[in-house]
């Protein structure tokens, strides 16, 4: 009795495995899934699928993997797919932040043409105070984050 407990469990363990499916055939099904994208490869060990090449989009590159992880055995998905440099948005500029020695003469450069108004620099910080009329705090703001400070602590009053 013992026997056959044991020989019907390696059978059903063998039966299960084998309903599995293997990367062969999982690789065989994206295939058939993405014919129209010549540009993209998928592999597939031990059911994890990796996919490769140049997508058109974001939007694109998404779909693909979606379309890869819903196929039956599949894992889960590593989506090293590249984005067509055509439709990469630019890199962002590096930001620069100035001294404070050269920021302090600039600011003061800016500062000296608004009456009532005096400025610090401490860290890369400005430090704005005084009064301003209204209509001249938006040209001095925009003055002063030209010059690219690490922050703007604006303690004028606005007359």
């Amino acid at each position: 009795m013992k026997f056959k407990s044991i020989l019907l469990g390696m059978t059903l363990c063998v039966a299960l495995v084998s309903c599995k499916p293997n990367d062969a055939d999982i690789e065989k099904v994206i295939s058939e899934k993405l014919n129209d994208s010549p540009e993209i490869q998928v592999t597939v060990h031990d059911g994890v699928a990796t996919i490769t090449g140049t997508c058109e989009d974001e939007i694109f590159k998404k779909n693909i993997e979606k379309s890869v992880r819903s196929v039956k055995g599949v894992k889960s998905v590593v989506n090293t797919c590249e984005l067509a440099r055509a439709n990469q948005e630019p890199a962002a500029a590096a930001v620069v932040i100035n001294p404070d020695n050269e920021l302090d003469q600039s600011v003061h450069k800016v500062v000296d043409a608004y009456d009532g108004v005096s400025a610090t620099v401490v860290g890369g910080v400005v430090t704005l105070s005084g009064e301003i009329k209204r209509d001249k705090l938006q040209p001095l703001m925009q003055s002063i984050q030209e010059l690219k400070p690490k922050k703007v602590d604006n303690k004028l009053i606005i007359k």
